[in-house]
């Protein structure tokens, strides 16, 4: 089968809350356009309290991009699980979709979705780590232990917001022994970046072509962590 190339993006939309404190689902749209990834993994998709409504409604979605969100089948109203969520291009397939429950000491989740791409099975893993340490190290051993299980699939990768500040410890030193990390650069805060709290990573049936931090006017307002990217070859 020839190499398939694809660009994913991962991005804490902040439930489409920007940096002037007002919540407009439009622009967080608006930069998915200026990315233009074929896969985007999304954390804080949801809104916090009451019944935790999709922060991107569904008809905007449908109306102003060129994507679809991959079906939890979790709550109702909301588009995540724990507010992760992942949109992928309309001609990309859904084989597989699914919820994973990992320690915790604050409500936390991952998600996973097996996907078609141009005829070649792909596996991807969204996630919204701790802000403690000692249960992101946790998490990242569950999460490794999966994913390495679902290589037996296809190409995998694990992309989200690590919360992980340190360059090559904790969390990050967990996945490190399976996968490689990309250091796509800083992307929190978004109006002054300082921290690398935001990853893609992939297993060794999947080459890393180019990678960054999209940093755009308007991106630099829609939420509080810029967005990552790679460029990928199966």
């Amino acid at each position: 089968m020839d190499a398939t190339e694809l660009k994913i993006a991962s991005y804490n939309i902040r439930k489409a809350i920007g940096t002037d404190r007002t919540r407009r689902p439009i622009r967080i749209l608006n930069v998915l356009e200026e990315i233009d990834a074929d896969i985007v993994v999304l954390q804080e998709a949801d809104r916090r309290f009451g019944k935790r409504q999709s922060a991107l409604p569904a008809f905007l979605i449908e109306a102003h991009s060129d994507y679809k969100a991959v079906p939890l089948d979790v709550q109702r109203d909301s588009m995540g699980w724990h507010g992760n969520a992942i949109l992928v291009r309309e001609d990309i397939e859904i084989e597989h979709h699914d919820i994973i429950h990992i320690p915790y000491l604050e409500p936390r989740g991952v998600i996973t979705a097996r996907l078609k791409v141009r005829g070649q099975t792909l596996s991807v893993f969204g996630m919204h780590l701790d802000l403690s340490g000692l249960w992101r190290t946790k998490q990242a051993n569950v999460i490794a232990d999966l994913a390495r299980e679902e290589q037996q699939h296809g190409p995998t990768i694990l992309t989200g917001d690590l919360n992980e500040w340190r360059r090559n410890a904790g969390c990050l030193k967990v996945f490190q022994r399976y996968f490689s990390v990309l250091d796509c650069g800083r992307s929190f805060h978004s109006q002054r970046p300082l921290a690398r709290l935001d990853r893609i990573m992939h297993c060794d049936r999947v080459e890393a072509l180019e990678w960054g931090v999209h940093h755009s006017s308007l991106a630099t307002r829609a939420s509080d962590h810029l967005p990552v990217w790679a460029r990928l070859k199966l």
